[in-house]
């Protein structure tokens, strides 16, 4: 069928697009693959990166900690904002409704999706955040306080023994966009670090599905 809907993962810290789409075919034994949906990775570009002492790294954001009460590095989100809107724009001008976008990612990808769409693109069809996080005085908190319209829809998945992104901060990241009106929900995994597991892409699939069904790509 056409593929008149699309869905970008973006993938964590020094990984490539390719890498995730990999990642994830080995987890499912097969490509995340849909008929009338086209799935993107892209990579991020390779930029100092001030965690690891300023060593190149492919990162969609520069942080000056990994942790919740740091301030975020705004001049490198908000460049990566510019660039993953002509991504989007790139989808539109090949026929796919804002609507009928959705885009998440692990780690700093779901980080990254949430600045995309709650702050640039309110229009999307949906968000998702595999063990994401936002800091606490988050420039996403910020922009929905003023917004009074529909807001795309959050899938979130968190392991709870993961020690990098620790699961209170996803937690936390939930609490808070629930209060300022995003439906939201947190899908939690008792043994999962910081990784993708089988079972959570299967959710997530079955999600992508709910929000971009086929009887409706069959009508457009």
């Amino acid at each position: 069928g056409a593929q008149n809907n699309s869905c970008t993962f973006l993938c964590h810290i020094g990984g490539t697009g390719q890498g995730a789409r990999t990642w994830i075919k080995e987890l499912l034994n097969q490509d995340m693959a849909f008929q009338h949906i086209k799935v993107i990775y892209p990579t991020a570009p390779a930029r100092p990166y001030i965690p690891i002492k300023g060593a190149f790294s492919t990162v969609w954001f520069d942080r000056f900690k990994i942790c919740i009460d740091c301030p975020e590095h705004m001049e490198s989100i908000d460049s990566m904002c510019r660039r993953l809107t002509d991504l989007i724009n790139d989808e539109i001008k090949n026929g796919i409704a804002k609507n009928r976008i959705l885009i998440g990612g692990f780690s700093m990808g779901g980080g990254m999706a949430m600045h995309l769409a709650y702050r640039f693109h309110q229009d999307l069809a949906g968000v998702f955040a595999l063990s994401s996080f936002l800091n606490n005085d988050s420039a996403v908190y910020q922009a929905l306080k003023r917004n009074e319209g529909v807001l795309p829809e959050l899938f979130q998945c968190h392991g709870i023994s993961d020690e990098l992104v620790l699961y209170s901060w996803g937690e936390e990241t939930n609490r808070i966009l629930k209060s300022l009106g995003v439906s939201t929900s947190l899908h939690t995994f008792p043994d999962l670090q910081h990784e993708l597991s089988r079972t959570e892409i299967e959710k997530l699939k079955t999600w992508i599905v709910k929000k971009l069904p086929v009887e409706a790509a069959k009508t457009n």
